[in-house]
């Protein structure tokens, strides 16, 4: 089960937090029914967005590569692809260590849910829309500013009662992850970056992405013309990818004329470019807590920037899954669990030693 809490964040935007798993007692979550539909009818616009972000051997002794013998298939929209593991009870709030989940750039909460469910037997799992993304607000006026994408994770952890937290961040998400962790240290026990460079990417790479925005077919007439489109269609595609086609079916939503992104694409577009300009290495190498780099083999993160990276993280480790694109936690959950099992332990011992 995945329960809404409300969250204000920066400038009182409000903002949808899940908690995945039955909440700690004496923190009851504020039921919240599904607000997915919108009240307005979309522009019929073809600029549009996408949820990737651009396209490294790392030291000794960190590398471990995850292969799982059997490749995992994606879960079907808003299902986990997993069973997760039994909680042994519901804990008190105060003994549950935290986690908080931010999703990248088009993403959304649910994205989250198999690795949440997995992680709830052991953490207080949250994953967070942020700000124009899933149920959260969007505000027209709002700010989609670096500031203030890591002022609402700071929120949710204030307001949920989740530091000391883990913080877990796809993309984008893991950029704001490793931001709040070097400004506000004694919210994070723990950081797992997926995925995401800290090189700047530049005007070109915000261009392209722009004009692929446009190349979008929108409206798409159904669900499974989502799923072809970006699983086999897309230009961007080298070769049939199921569980991108999935993913981007997370992120629609149904018209009268046929299917939209739930967000704004201009907005998506201000928030890319709010930080692919610019570099991010000198908040890397502040983060003080155990840090976790973990990369597809196929993804946008290469070997070279990873191993930079974690060489300037202050107590950085490495790990990468075979046969995983930039979506890792989505197309190969079981390598994903598996590469950042021992670090969770570590984290967890370092909690109670």
């Amino acid at each position: 089960m995945a329960r809404r809490i409300e969250v204000t964040g920066a400038g009182g935007v409000r903002l949808a937090a899940w908690e995945f798993g039955d909440p700690p007692k004496g923190e009851p979550a504020r039921l919240v029914p599904d607000q997915s539909a919108p009240r307005d009818r979309p522009r019929r616009d073809r600029r549009l967005a996408v949820a990737q972000e651009p396209r490294g051997v790392p030291p000794e002794p960190c590398l471990r590569v995850i292969d799982p013998n059997a490749p995992a298939q994606p879960a079907p929209a808003g299902r986990e692809t997993a069973p997760a593991p039994p909680a042994t009870g519901t804990p008190d709030a105060q003994d549950t260590p935290g986690v908080l989940l931010l999703h990248g750039l088009m993403g959304r909460a649910s994205h989250w849910a198999s690795t949440a469910r997995w992680l709830s037997g052991r953490f207080r799992a949250v994953a967070l829309d942020q700000r124009g993304h899933g149920q959260s607000e969007k505000p027209a006026d709002g700010a989609y500013t670096r500031e203030a994408y890591i002022a609402d994770a700071e929120a949710a952890i204030e307001q949920l009662g989740l530091g000391p937290a883990l913080l877990v961040g796809h993309a984008m998400g893991a950029l704001t992850a490793w931001q709040l962790a070097a400004r506000r240290p004694d919210l994070v026990s723990g950081l797992i970056i997926l995925d995401m460079r800290a090189s700047a990417l530049g005007a070109a790479s915000q261009r392209e992405w722009a004009d692929w925005f446009r190349a979008w077919p929108v409206p798409f007439a159904t669900l499974a013309d989502v799923r072809k489109w970006f699983g086999e269609d897309d230009p961007w595609v080298e070769r049939p990818h199921r569980a991108r086609g999935e993913f981007y079916a997370e992120v629609m939503r149904e018209a009268q004329d046929g299917w939209y992104p739930v967000f704004d694409p201009e907005q998506m577009l201000t928030s890319r470019e709010a930080w692919v300009l610019d570099a991010h290495w000198e908040e890397l190498a502040q983060v003080r807590c155990p840090s976790l780099v973990v990369r597809g083999l196929d993804g946008e993160l290469g070997r070279a920037e990873a191993q930079e990276m974690v060489r300037v993280l202050p107590r950085g480790q490495y790990a990468e899954v075979a046969d995983a694109g930039h979506l890792v936690h989505y197309d190969r959950p079981e390598g994903w669990r598996a590469a950042i099992e021992p670090f969770l332990a570590q984290v967890l011992t370092d909690r109670t030693g």
